[in-house]
């Protein structure tokens, strides 16, 4: 037994340790550690409807639900009832009106449903006193065709050029039935809108010439259709067609004379 002990401490040596294995130089690998979970009472407060009980979030849902329904109704009828002619307008629109009329009813229409296949022209003469006092009728002044060459090629063209004369056009036609008598209040309105108009192009243009004065004037309408592409067999009429109104005296607020 000493002298087994006596070789392995020979071996060893007397005061040298004995050698580590790898086992004993490596750490023990670290267990990973679990993210740790806050308890229950350190969470945050629920809010909004997440805070609500289940029988009230369910309430909650129903109604998103029928409001999202409603505007999905509303959308759709709003759409139907701006849109050109179709199926779904002819089989049900009564149902469509009846929905939009009379608190949302839209005065716009989608998609150009009516393009003009018609060019008007507006055009007006006058009756001039001269200065020996006999008086004298000039030629008819195409006042629409002043507008298109003074439109024509101009990057920025006023919206006097572009609209005013159309306007008062459309709505003397809007607010007069087809003998020219005036419906409705707006008819009187109108007619001196569309005079005034057409007196300043007048004075503009010096239709009275040197000692003249105006006395009277005329509005009509040329209105002429446009023709088909050359693609299309449709037939149409070249003939223009002419709306003549009654004389206007200058500067009288009614009535012609």
């Amino acid at each position: 037994m000493d002298a087994y002990d006596a070789g392995s401490a020979a071996r060893h040596g007397p005061q040298e340790e004995p050698r580590d294995t790898p086992s004993a130089l490596a750490p023990p690998p670290a267990s990973p550690v679990a993210p740790s979970v806050p308890a229950p009472s350190a969470l945050e407060p629920r809010t909004g409807v997440a805070a609500l009980s289940l029988r009230y979030q369910i309430g909650a849902a129903l109604a998103l639900a029928v409001v999202g329904i409603a505007v999905c109704v509303h959308t759709a009828m709003v759409f139907l009832h701006v849109a050109p002619p179709n199926t779904v307008t002819k089989q049900h629109g009564k149902a469509i009106d009846d929905w939009i009329y009379p608190e949302f009813e839209q005065n716009w229409k989608l998609f150009a449903p009516n393009p003009l296949q018609q060019n008007i022209a507006v055009q007006v003469r006058a009756q001039v006193g001269t200065a020996d006092g006999g008086s004298r009728t000039t030629a008819w002044y195409d006042l629409s065709a002043q507008d298109g060459r003074a439109i024509d090629g101009n990057l920025l063209p006023s919206h006097t050029q572009q609209n005013e004369l159309r306007r008062a056009w459309d709505f003397f036609v809007a607010t007069h039935d087809a003998q020219n008598r005036p419906v409705g209040l707006r008819g009187a309105l109108s007619e001196t809108y569309l005079r005034h108009i057409v007196e300043l192009r007048l004075d503009r243009a010096n239709a009275a010439g040197e000692g003249g004065a105006l006395e009277r004037v005329q509005v009509r309408s040329r209105t002429t259709n446009v023709h088909p592409p050359k693609w299309s067999d449709e037939q149409v009429s070249d003939k223009p067609s002419y709306r003549m109104l009654r004389w206007w005296s200058v500067g009288a607020e009614e009535g012609a004379r």
